[in-house]
């Protein structure tokens, strides 16, 4: 087959030709196998091959040869193409401006010409016109109108074109006076009022037929008269006209509004003067009769409603101001609509920080004395003063009683229903004091009832509730003691997270940017410090009290014969009654710690709580002597209080447990294993006395002679 151009087109795979082309010569390729291959048969094709690609490549470079004389060629001619239209192309921008010259020539005759025809005609006009005034003002003069102008009632807008010229020269010549009273007092004014009269009558008529575009040719007509004012003055006392039928002045001006916006930029040349009348209308007559009644007769019967309703008008006159800013009211507007709503509002709003701070004064008394009422509680004075704080210090250090403890049945005196109700009516008063106070006041109001709140919420009622707390905790040594004050921690806790929720949710926004925002900060934190000293005294005596429920428990169920049972080969528990109860106390009270308290609060408190426990424990333990089979159920007890420990998921109470337990085991060892023991992992850091001490409980401790180790 002779090789042909198209074998070569793209894509070309060189090797995938020679293969093709040895598989098609007979012998040259694996067909048959290696006994048909004939390699002289291959080398022959492969040399016809390639003089047949030579004789392809020179017919192949002839044809290319041929292409690029052709190519040549045609762009010579192309290029003589250019130049021919680029010479073209001059001539013809050159007579393009020969034309725009000639064409400015004339333009500049014709203006000139122009020019000289209208310093003609002008004066001729003026002349004319002149003429036509004085023939009206004879008739005026000879007292009878004869002009079909002034009689026929199609011609009105002429004749008051005429009249209003008319009325403005005599306003101007020096006539003598019996002329001037003829044209001024008599027939001229007579003419022009009665021709502005009927001027308006015949917008108003049109006004109700709706008829815009006769309007607005009576409005252009009157622009020039003095009644003008009074033509704007029927159109929006008419466009009011059954315009406010809903109870909802609000909406009506809206509405109202956006229907004539259209037609007022359609009737008169003013349309924004027009409008900013028609609004202004609207908002001393309508807006400011509706909020004076809504407001006046609640100022004096009931200080809630009126407080609602002064934010509800406030609000919903600053939405409809909102909406109005959007309409052509002239370059000022916002001022403009700003100095109405002022006018309306602002001998109310002079007012409202001391009526807001009277009302939630008295409607955050009425709340907590209604819950009291609820409890039958008669609030007592809470004592304050150098001898009261004296004799709290002694009894946070003693166990004296040093008055009586209040007995509360387990009433917390405190209701998230109390505090929810305080923060909704502070959180109102917020959101008022945002709207109706001046932006120069807004920080120092917010603050005010800030104070209300700290006052009512945070010293009346979380305070009272605290020292009520406090007074009603037993001390130390009380027998099956009820301890509450957990019960007040816990709902405390969750009254500081709404009241530090209200505080960054309500109050910051108003005072983030002023200076007042460092004292409420200052006077939080104060509040706060000082209802977080009360409750650690609270926590700490109730840590005591439960502590002396343990030494209780010891002291009435741990028998001495408990350590040193009288058949040693007899013992059957696994532990002591009296740890099993300690210990069913313990986790009973780890489990209320758990509720009452949240976050580090509660590690903190049961660090403490474990501590003491450990404590009295190990003080405990040393009040008895161990015999060997004692000393294992000992180490049994120790065993149940550390499994008690973990409870508390304290690693250092734990760790505490762990070091009692290794202590323990002293009380068991053999004495020849004793010196060992006591240098093992977890003693031997211990103080040695310590050790000596727990040596000292065994009973074979003279017998044995163990002192010998410590010496």
């Amino acid at each position: 087959t002779m090789a042909t151009a198209q074998l070569f087109e793209e894509p070309f795979d060189a090797d995938e030709y020679i293969e093709r082309l040895a598989w098609r010569t007979p012998g040259g390729g694996s067909k048959g196998g290696a006994e048909a291959f004939d390699p002289k048969r291959l080398l022959e094709e492969f040399v016809n091959h390639i003089e047949e690609l030579k004789q392809l490549d020179e017919i192949i470079q002839r044809k290319v040869e041929k292409l690029e004389q052709q190519c040549h060629r045609e762009a010579k001619e192309f290029a003589h193409k250019v130049q021919d239209l680029q010479r073209s192309n001059q001539v013809a921008f050159q007579h393009f401006q020969e034309l725009d010259e000639h064409i400015s020539y004339v333009a500049t005759k014709v203006c000139h010409l122009g020019d000289q025809l209208e310093g003609v005609n002008t004066p001729r006009q003026r002349a004319v016109e002149a003429q036509r005034l004085m023939t009206y003002f004879n008739e005026f003069l000879d007292g009878e109108l004869r002009s079909d102008v002034f009689i026929n009632p199609e011609k009105i807008q002429e004749a008051a074109d005429i009249i209003q010229k008319l009325h403005l020269i005599a306003q101007e010549l020096p006539f003598d006076r019996r002329m001037c009273w003829l044209l001024n007092v008599c027939w001229l004014p007579g003419k022009y009022h009665d021709l502005e009269r009927q001027l308006i009558q015949e917008f108003t008529s049109a006004q109700r037929r709706g008829e815009i575009g006769r309007m607005r040719e009576v409005a252009a007509v009157l622009l020039h008269f003095k009644g003008y004012a009074h033509c704007v003055d029927v159109y929006i006392k008419q466009c009011q006209e059954g315009a406010f039928m809903c109870n909802d002045v609000f909406q009506d001006t809206a509405s109202l509004c956006q229907r004539v916006s259209k037609q007022v930029g359609e009737v008169f040349c003013s349309p924004e003067t027009v409008m900013a009348k028609l609004i202004q209308s609207i908002f001393e007559n309508k807006l400011h009769a509706h909020v004076k009644e809504k407001l006046d007769e609640a100022r004096q019967s009931d200080v809630e409603q009126y407080l609602i309703n002064l934010y509800d008008l406030y609000s919903r006159t600053t939405l409809l101001t909102a909406q109005l800013i959007e309409f052509n009211l002239g370059t000022d507007k916002q001022t403009f609509l700003s100095k109405l709503t002022k006018n309306i509002f602002s001998s109310y709003l002079e007012s409202y920080i001391d009526m807001e701070r009277q009302y939630l004064q008295n409607r955050s008394a009425m709340i907590l004395q209604r819950f009291y009422d609820s409890k039958h509680h008669q609030k007592r004075p809470v004592g304050t003063g150098s001898i009261q704080e004296l004799k709290e210090r002694i009894r946070q250090r003693t166990n004296l009683p040093l008055g009586p403890s209040i007995e509360t049945h387990g009433e917390t005196f405190l209701s998230q229903v109390v505090v929810v109700n305080l923060l909704q009516e502070t959180r109102h008063a917020f959101e008022r004091c945002h709207k109706l106070s001046d932006p120069a006041d807004l920080p120092k109001n917010a603050f005010s009832i800030f104070l209300l709140l700290v006052e009512h919420l945070c010293v009346d009622y979380i305070d009272y509730a605290l020292e009520i707390g406090l007074s009603a905790i037993p001390s130390a040594d009380a027998k099956n003691a009820n301890l509450y004050f957990l019960d007040v921690v816990q709902q405390a806790n969750t009254i500081f997270h709404l009241f530090d929720k209200q505080f960054n949710d309500n109050l910051m926004p108003l005072i983030s940017s002023s200076p007042k925002l460092t004292e409420c900060l200052h006077k939080k934190k104060e509040v706060i410090e000082q209802m977080e000293v009360k409750l650690d005294t609270g926590i700490d005596r109730t840590l005591n009290c439960m502590v002396g429920q343990m030494k209780h428990i010891l002291a009435t169920e741990q028998k001495k014969t408990d350590f040193k049972p009288e058949d040693e080969n007899n013992v059957m528990i696994q532990y002591t009654t009296a740890c099993a109860k300690v210990c069913a106390y313990v986790r009973q009270q780890v489990e209320r710690v758990r509720k009452s308290m949240d976050g580090k609060n509660v590690d903190t408190v049961l660090t403490e709580l474990g501590v003491r426990f450990h404590r009295l424990i190990h003080e405990h333990l040393q009040q008895y002597s161990y015999s060997s089979m004692g000393g294992m159920l000992a180490i049994c007890d120790v065993a149940e209080y550390r499994r008690c420990a973990k409870d508390f998921r304290v690693p250092l109470v734990l760790q505490l447990f762990d070091t009692l337990h290794a202590l323990c085991n002293l009380l068991v060892v053999a004495p020849d294993n004793l010196k060992q023991v006591c240098s093992g992992e977890q003693l031997t850091n211990l103080d040695r006395n310590l050790l000596h001490a727990f040596v000292q409980l065994r009973v074979d401790y003279r017998s044995s002679r163990l002192g010998r180790h410590f010496s």
